[in-house]
C-alpha cells in the first residue's frame, strides 16, 4: 500500500500536490498543521492511492480512520465551499467527515460554522475526542429543530387549518393524506374545503379524495362561501382548507388569498415547501408567504430530492416548527409527522 506525506504552506496547496501525484481518488488518512518556531506553518496530508483496499493496511496505523476516510476530490469540493474555515478545522481532522456530509447535503456553510462555533472547539474549549465534538454539533443542530402537531389540541374545539404554498408543491394530495391520517389514526371527524378557483380540476381532485374518504367537501370562491361551508361543518373536529397555488413572486395573488380569510376566524396557516426546490426559491416563498402568518412548515417531495440540507437552512432563516414531511405521491401512506431525530438523520446521511 503506497502511503505518502505531502506538505505545503496552505491546505489547498497540499491537496493539489496529493491530486497531482496520487490522483483525485486518493484517500486522505490524516491532516495536520505542523507548527515550527522561526518557520512558516506547514499543512501536512497523509494519503494513499484510493484504489487500494484499506483492509490490507496496518490496523494500528489506520486506527479509526477507516470511518473517516475522505477522497482528495471531496477535499477539493470542501475547499471550494469554505477555504479559510477549513484550515481552522485541520486541528480537528475527525470533523472533516461530518462537515463534508453537511456541505454535500446542502446545508449552508455559514450555518455549519455557526454550529461549530457554538461548540467552542476553536477557542481552546476542552474536547474529549472527535466523537464528543460530533455529539456536541449534532446536539446544537437538534436544539434548533422544532416540531409541532397542529392537530394535537388539548381543549375540545374545532380546528381550522389552511394549507398554502406555490403551484405544484403538493397541497391537495397532502390534505388528502392528512385527512386519512386524522380519521384512521386519531378517529377525528374531518371536513374539506377548496379555495382554489384558478387551477382546472382542483375541486374535482379534492372531491375525489373526499368521496373515497366519505367526508364532506365544499368549494369557496369568496369569503361568504367560506363562512357558509364552515357553518355546514360545525360538527366536524377538523376542517382542512385547500388554497390556490400562488407564485411566490405574485404578491397581489397572495394578498388576495389573505383577504379571503376573515381575521376573526381562528384559522391556522401552514406553508408547504418542496425539498426538491432550489434554496433561493424556497427562501423567496417563505418570505413572501409570511404575509399569511403561517405557523409551521410542511416539507414535501423528500423522495424527489437527493439532499435534505435545505430543511435546516430554512429553519435557520425563519425559525418555525415543522409539522409534517411527505415522502411520495401515495395517499394516504406517504406522509409522516415531523420527528426531530429523523430530520437530523436525513440532514447528515
Amino acid at each position: 500500500m503506497q502511503i505518502k506525506k505531502f506538505r505545503a504552506k496552505t491546505i489547498k496547496e497540499a491537496t493539489a500536490k496529493v491530486k497531482n501525484v496520487l490522483g483525485p481518488d486518493a484517500m486522505i488518512l490524516s491532516t495536520k498543521k505542523r507548527i515550527k518556531k522561526g518557520c512558516d506553518d506547514l499543512f501536512e496530508i497523509t494519503a494513499m492511492i484510493g484504489t487500494v483496499d484499506i483492509s490490507e493496511g496496518n490496523p494500528d496505523m489506520l486506527g479509526e480512520v477507516k470511518q473517516e476516510l475522505m477522497t482528495i476530490r471531496e477535499m477539493l469540493y470542501l475547499l471550494n465551499n469554505s477555504d479559510v474555515f477549513l484550515e481552522k478545522m485541520i486541528m480537528h481532522p475527525g470533523l472533516l467527515n461530518l462537515y463534508s456530509k453537511l456541505i454535500k447535503n446542502g446545508v449552508n456553510d455559514r450555518y455549519i460554522r455557526f454550529f461549530l462555533e457554538k461548540t467552542r472547539i476553536f477557542n481552546g474549549h476542552p474536547v474529549d475526542g472527535v466523537k464528543n465534538i460530533e455529539d456536541r454539533i449534532l446536539k446544537e443542530i437538534m436544539n434548533v429543530i422544532a416540531v409541532k402537531d397542529p392537530f394535537d389540541v388539548k381543549k375540545h374545539r374545532q380546528i381550522l387549518a389552511a394549507f398554502i404554498g406555490t403551484t405544484g408543491v403538493g397541497k391537495t394530495t397532502t390534505i388528502a393524506k392528512l385527512a386519512a391520517m386524522l380519521m384512521l389514526e386519531k378517529t377525528k371527524k374531518v371536513g374539506l374545503i377548496s379555495m382554489d378557483a384558478y387551477r382546472i380540476g382542483a375541486m374535482e381532485q379534492l372531491k375525489t379524495y373526499a368521496n373515497i374518504l366519505g367526508v364532506p367537501c365544499f368549494q369557496a370562491f369568496k369569503t361568504k362561501d367560506l363562512l357558509f361551508a364552515l357553518r355546514r361543518m360545525e360538527g366536524k373536529d377538523i376542517v382542512l382548507i385547500d388554497t390556490a397555488g400562488q407564485s411566490q413572486y405574485d404578491m397581489s395573488r397572495i394578498e388576495e388569498l389573505k383577504s379571503l380569510i376573515p381575521k376573526d376566524l381562528d384559522i391556522s396557516a401552514h406553508l408547504l415547501l418542496s425539498i426538491a426546490t432550489a434554496e433561493t426559491e424556497m427562501n423567496k416563498a417563505a418570505f413572501n408567504f409570511s404575509a399569511l402568518k403561517y405557523q409551521s412548515y410542511i416539507f414535501t417531495k423528500r423522495d424527489e430530492a437527493q439532499r435534505s440540507g435545505s430543511i435546516l437552512n430554512q429553519i435557520m432563516d425563519l425559525n418555525l416548527p415543522i409539522s409534517f414531511i411527505t415522502t411520495g405521491q401515495n395517499v394516504p401512506e406517504d406522509i409522516e409527522p415531523a420527528d426531530k431525530r429523523k430530520i437530523l438523520r436525513s440532514i447528515i446521511s
